[in-house]
């Protein structure tokens, strides 16, 4: 209740608006993108917060040290050992099988700039784990941001990304020189090295 009247206060005060589907009613990958401000983050978690959505994400485990442990986890927060990232999808397994609903959100553009293409952790996941995936967006040409469509992915990478890229074609995020068009490396015929931990 608490976080969804802040979210509520968020969004009165903030001069974008809250546009969006219904949240997802079973465990999700929820995309956030295009990927290009800090605040992508107070974003996310106004729209989680808004619509109900148990959040998770993923961080590297250094993030979860000292007092930062904590807070991390309570917003959310799944450590990632970039080591060992098979055990990221064991633990989205589990969490599936164990009845939790929840929105897994992935940033596929990365956090860095410089990114030619999307990273494939968000497509790996969702077909391991069945989870369909969620067009999160942010456009700052019209100042709005929320859930757009649920796509079911097929195993038809060219056909998958067409559609993802279809929605996000007018999709500029909050800083538009940084975005990212929505292609992945296998796409070009090229390996992606990206690993759940770095999706």
């Amino acid at each position: 209740m608490l976080r969804r009247l802040l979210a509520h206060a968020f969004w009165a005060v903030i001069p974008w608006k809250f546009v969006s589907e219904p949240a997802p009613q079973q465990p999700a990958v929820i995309l956030g993108a295009p990927h290009t401000s800090n605040w992508d983050f107070a974003f996310m978690l106004g729209i989680a917060w808004r619509l109900g959505i148990p959040l998770r994400w993923l961080g590297k485990h250094t993030l979860f040290t000292s007092w930062r442990g904590p807070l991390m986890r309570a917003l959310g927060g799944i450590p990632v050992d970039r080591t060992e990232p098979s055990k990221v999808v064991d633990e989205v397994v589990a969490r599936v099988q164990a009845g939790e609903v929840f929105g897994l959100v992935i940033t596929p553009d990365g956090t860095r700039s410089g990114h030619t293409h999307w990273k494939s952790g968000f497509y790996r996941i969702a077909r391991t784990t069945g989870m369909p995936v969620v067009l999160g967006y942010v456009d700052r040409t019209t100042r709005t941001t929320g859930l757009g469509p649920t796509l079911d992915l097929t195993g038809d990478i060219a056909a998958d990304m067409d559609r993802i890229r279809a929605f996000y074609a007018d999709k500029t995020g909050y800083h538009p020189s940084q975005r990212v068009e929505p292609r992945l490396r296998e796409e070009d015929g090229n390996a992606d090295s990206a690993s759940p931990a770095q999706a």
